[in-house]
């Protein structure tokens, strides 16, 4: 995105954050709020409903275990125990792929 485009939005967006009585420090914590929101979550699934795993599993979760899919495949990824991913990993260090993330990475092999 151009400069002129960004400031063209940021001016917008402060209009209409004026017209409803919005402030920059209400959107500050309501984005924070959400950033550790986001960080708890445990399992999710494809239509973005989350959960803790704190309190009674949701029904979304119960449903599909009940008809045999397991918990790990819900779960996101980052929120395990360090110990327990570096368990499952390989020897490989592919953090220093220089084709992680790109076509080469994902395309079909065969």
């Amino acid at each position: 995105m151009d400069e002129r485009k960004r400031e063209s939005m940021i001016a917008y967006l402060r209009r209409r954050m004026a017209k409803v009585g919005m402030k920059a420090a209400d959107l500050a914590a309501a984005l924070k709020e959400e950033q550790l929101r986001q960080k708890s979550v445990r399992y999710r699934n494809a239509f973005g409903d989350t959960w803790d795993g704190k309190g009674g599993m949701p029904q979304w979760l119960q449903q599909a275990t009940s008809a045999g899919q397991s918990l790990q495949h819900f779960a996101v990824i980052g929120s395990e125990k360090p110990a327990a991913t570096a368990q499952r990993r390989s020897g490989v260090d592919w953090s220093k792929d220089p084709f992680a993330g790109t076509r080469l990475a994902t395309a079909p092999r065969g």
